[in-house]
């Protein structure tokens, strides 16, 4: 039985392969949605990804893990670093969520180096590009066994 996950990603990240390339890359969000879901089947998870620039979207899908016991992975985008209100949904989690940042915050801007959703996550994944999706996925999938 593969275990669903959500992959919630927050404002911008819908502008993938055309944002700032030197920073986030250049796969697309269309792939960034395809390897997600390759790296789920072969951890035997079930990835739906959204992506929002709506925080009170950001905020209900929160919610709605929360109620339905459902793991996250989360890249909030620009609310990491001062959405309270969606760091009080991540909070409700009642499975790991796992944070993640395609670049590395703290080599960036001083406002990126903080995040108010780190102190409620499993854990946080950044700086390795795409990739860091891949690796919270299998965070999470360690997570989920009990083998972390």
């Amino acid at each position: 039985m593969t275990r669903r996950v959500l992959v919630l990603n927050g404002p911008n990240l819908g502008r993938l392969g055309s944002r700032e390339p030197d920073v986030y890359g250049a796969t697309s969000y269309a792939g960034l949605v395809e390897r997600c879901a390759a790296a789920g089947r072969e951890l035997g998870l079930d990835v739906e990804v959204r992506e929002t620039n709506d925080e009170g979207e950001l905020i209900g899908w929160l919610h709605e893990a929360a109620d339905g016991r459902l793991p996250v992975v989360l890249n909030p985008g620009a609310f990491t670093h001062y959405s309270y209100g969606m760091r009080d949904a991540a909070a409700q989690r009642t499975a790991p969520l796992i944070e993640v940042h395609i670049s590395n915050p703290h080599a960036r801007e001083e406002f990126r180096h903080t995040s108010v959703v780190a102190a409620v996550a499993t854990g946080t994944v950044a700086g390795f590009g795409i990739d860091s999706y891949v690796l919270a996925l299998r965070a999470l999938a360690g997570e989920l066994s009990g083998q972390t």
